[in-house]
């Protein structure tokens, strides 16, 4: 792995970008009530981020293959969608979940983040879920520092969220970023015979976008024929945290809260 350090004025640029992926969070939650379309929240959330001057990083992505890409800014992931829900005519529900990931460049730099928007009167059972796996983002937050194996780090978040009764998903993980937005290491949010084997070493200047994803019920899924949208295996809803996250001396900062 060819993990790079940052500087700490690379940091701040990153943590330039985190505020307007926060500043879309907002807005997108602002914006999920009943009747809305989520095409609407994606337009809505291209003109702020190219009002402030940034690049989505998501819209034709892998930029690789010319016209397969990501088609939206962000992506929406509604209900039993895992990751990777690509914006439409759905109306938004009352009792919805809508999982909003989003990712930007600011001047070289990249943050990115996402977050699930609980809409009016969401079942109790999904209300914990979504409670539950933005705790597990904050195990994390508070367990990072250098000189830890991210295998530590990524137990106590598999255990908890496993000890709650979620499915934690397997087939998509978190990952460095930097001035591109994927980039070594890969980053999971449970612990297995891989991880164990080339494990993560915390080093200050280190950034990372950790991202667990939980299922009500199992941690199985499949991907739609349009070969983006991932869906629970069962049908269950699913919620979706992320944050890009420094490692410093004495722990972690995070860069996308919006300070």
């Amino acid at each position: 792995m060819a993990i790079k350090i940052k500087k700490p004025e690379e940091i701040e640029k990153m943590r330039a970008a985190g505020r307007i992926v926060r500043e879309v969070h907002n807005l997108c939650r602002d914006m999920a009530k009943p009747g809305t379309t989520t095409k609407e929240i994606d337009d809505a959330a291209a003109q702020l981020i190219e009002g402030k001057g940034a690049v989505g990083l998501f819209k034709n992505y892998p930029t690789y293959k010319p016209g397969e890409g990501f088609p939206g800014h962000l992506c929406i992931s509604v209900n039993d969608v895992v990751v990777h829900g690509i914006a439409g005519d759905y109306e938004i529900k009352d009792g919805d979940v809508v999982g909003i990931d989003c990712g930007v460049k600011l001047d070289g730099w990249c943050g990115d983040a996402a977050t699930t928007i609980l809409v009016g009167d969401v079942p109790p059972k999904t209300r914990r879920l979504c409670e539950d796996t933005e705790h597990v983002l904050q195990i994390a937050v508070e367990n990072i520092r250098p000189g830890r194996k991210w295998s530590q780090i990524a137990r106590l978040m598999q255990n908890y969220a496993e000890a709650k009764g979620y499915g934690v998903v397997r087939d998509f993980v978190g990952h460095g970023i930097g001035d591109t937005m994927h980039q070594d290491p890969k980053v999971p949010n449970f612990v297995n015979r891989d991880l164990l084997k080339n494990d993560i070493h915390l080093r200050e200047g280190m950034t990372l976008a950790v991202e667990p994803m939980c299922n009500l019920g199992t941690r199985e899924v499949r991907t739609l024929s349009d070969g983006w949208t991932v869906v629970t295996l069962d049908g269950q809803p699913s919620a979706h945290y992320e944050h890009t996250i420094a490692v410093t001396a004495d722990g972690a900062d995070v860069l996308t809260d919006g300070r």
